[in-house]
């Protein structure tokens, strides 16, 4: 049975998924090209975050941040190892979208990584419908860098 908490960064899990997340995206991407947030960065007003619960067992997280008017971005997208490679990430991934139509946003876009350790992401994002963009928001073209971006249907 899958549960969605808002905001629920007192949970030791969720708080040791995203500093592993943290970690380990730091060290995967070149110095000036890390755009991953730590847990204070994503306590922000401009950003709603959920931990996802697969029979009351943490199977993953993920944040959204608004941009301008309809328009918002993916942050901080992890599944936990105990849940990866099994398709939990496209999961977590329709959850965010459900939540973003909800608040009323018609474009998705994210930052990822260029390197290969960011591959398996860029094959969920691609399978859940995001295509190649510009750079959006504040980010800059960098060769490190790639963006993704998806229209959605509100209902």
């Amino acid at each position: 049975m899958l549960k969605s908490i808002e905001g629920n960064f007192d949970d030791p899990e969720v708080h040791k998924l995203l500093t592993k997340h943290f970690v380990e995206l730091r060290a995967a991407s070149p110095e000036g090209s890390a755009h991953v947030l730590d847990i204070p960065g994503l306590k922000v007003p401009s950003i709603k975050f959920w931990s996802l619960y697969n029979n009351n067992q943490l199977m993953g997280c993920g944040a959204l941040k608004f941009l301008e008017k309809g328009h918002g971005e993916f942050k901080s997208i992890r599944i936990h190892d105990n849940f990866r490679k099994k398709g939990h990430g496209i999961i977590v991934i329709n959850h965010l979208i459900s939540e973003a139509k909800k608040l009323d946003i018609k474009r998705l876009s994210i930052e990822t990584g260029a390197g290969n350790f960011f591959i398996p992401a860029r094959k969920l994002f691609k399978s859940c419908g995001f295509e190649p963009c510009e750079p959006f928001a504040h980010y800059k073209e960098d060769v490190n860098s790639v963006y993704l971006t998806k229209l959605i249907a509100t209902d």
